[in-house]
């Protein structure tokens, strides 16, 4: 049973992670900023403490629920614009961001820093030109 303090630093650094890959979607005016962000990332964790705490081996069940969820959450993100499709990155970064959530709602804490950076480090991608053609 995990105590109740961890449970709170679960939560805190989950809003944290949710924050610094959101900085970078608002920073660029995309339609989920960083305040989605935050919270996609903090309901997963919650989902999953809760999942921990009451219903443990239901857990994987809920994690499922929780990508199911995501999945529509991030396709009314995703808009056609003429011959262009929008909103496929942030969609992606909202689902990602959810699995940050739950994984450190696990207390895979290691795990969920490297996948903030790696998140971070294929945002920033776009702004080499290689990459923009792509």
């Amino acid at each position: 049973m995990i105590s109740e303090t961890e449970m709170i630093v679960r939560l805190v650094a989950a809003t944290i992670a949710g924050s610094i890959v959101g900085f970078e979607r608002g920073r660029l005016k995309k339609p989920a900023g960083m305040r989605t962000h935050m919270m996609v990332c903090t309901g997963a964790a919650l989902f999953t403490l809760a999942a921990l705490s009451s219903f443990e081996p239901e857990t994987a069940r809920v994690a499922a629920g929780i990508i199911t969820g995501i999945g529509f959450l991030g396709a009314g993100t995703i808009f056609k614009e003429h011959v262009a499709i929008r909103g496929l990155t942030t969609a992606a970064s909202l689902w990602t961001i959810a699995a940050v959530g739950l994984s450190i709602a696990l207390g895979l804490y290691l795990m969920s820093v490297v996948a903030v950076i790696l998140v971070l480090i294929i945002l920033e991608l776009s702004r080499i030109p290689y990459f923009k053609a792509l």
